[in-house]
């Protein structure tokens, strides 16, 4: 793997050297844009809307539009916006993980300590395991100031970026229902919930799409076909929330035996 930033963590006056990597890789297939009569790949162009012209990388320049107009930024106004350059994750505080919403999350890294770091950073990382806190703190990439929550997950610190608030959109714009649920409705669906339950386990769950997809890829190129079955979806002959309830704990009895 290659570091994609390199700086330190601290936490009061303690400093971690340490190595970022991405913790995710994506697992859709990669595909290319052909022309249709002879699989020549499509390049896209900068146009001109009113020309209709390609224009240039040296003449195109960025924009924002306030008030139905284009304000015409330059590399200097980007530079004064720019948080001041940084190469540390300083840890502000410490909270308990419980406490930070899962919509926030955006993304997973891995922290590596480099060697002069090693034992400064198994100190954190068993704190933070022990303590079943999790450290906030702020840092820069790609030019941009970033809020990040670091936490133990068994052997390494793991990094995650997170949104801010204001990134987040209110649910006042949607269509909740305002009724409650009935309480032997609600008794009946918890102890569904319950029979369901288990342990969670990551592994199980697979990207089935691209392992079908390239199947059916690998298939074609061999020129053969493969049958289609489209999902069918089964539904409750009652409409009874109560009757559906009871049907899905019946069902769940009997795969169980």
């Amino acid at each position: 793997m290659k570091a994609i930033w390199t700086g330190t963590v601290g936490f009061g006056l303690v400093n971690i050297p340490v190595k970022l990597y991405s913790a995710i890789e994506d697992s859709a297939l990669d595909f290319d844009m052909l022309d249709k009569k002879d699989h020549s790949n499509i390049k896209f162009k900068r146009i001109n809307e009113h020309t209709g012209k390609e224009v240039a990388w040296e003449n195109i320049v960025k924009g924002f539009k306030l008030n139905e107009k284009y304000v015409i930024l330059n590399d200097n106004d980007f530079e004064k916006a720019i948080p001041e350059k940084t190469d540390h994750i300083e840890i502000d505080q410490f909270v308990d993980e419980q406490e930070i919403d899962s919509s926030y999350f955006e993304q997973p890294y891995y922290l590596e300590p480099q060697k002069t770091g090693a034992r400064a950073y198994v100190l954190l990382r068993d704190a933070l395991k022990k303590s079943g806190k999790a450290g906030v703190g702020s840092f820069v990439m790609r030019n941009r100031e970033h809020i990040c929550i670091l936490k133990a997950d068994e052997e390494v610190i793991v990094l995650n970026r997170v949104r801010y608030a204001e990134e987040i959109r209110p649910v006042s714009d949607l269509k909740i229902p305002k009724t409650k649920s009935k309480p032997a409705e609600l008794k009946m669906a918890i102890h569904l919930i319950d029979q369901l339950t288990k342990p969670f386990d990551i592994k199980k769950y697979k990207d089935e799409y691209s392992q079908k997809l390239l199947k059916i890829i690998k298939a074609k190129a061999k020129g053969k076909s493969t049958p289609y079955k489209p999902m069918k979806v089964v539904h409750s002959n009652s409409k009874d929330l109560m009757e559906q309830l009871k049907e899905s704990l019946s069902a769940k009895k009997r795969k169980a035996s």
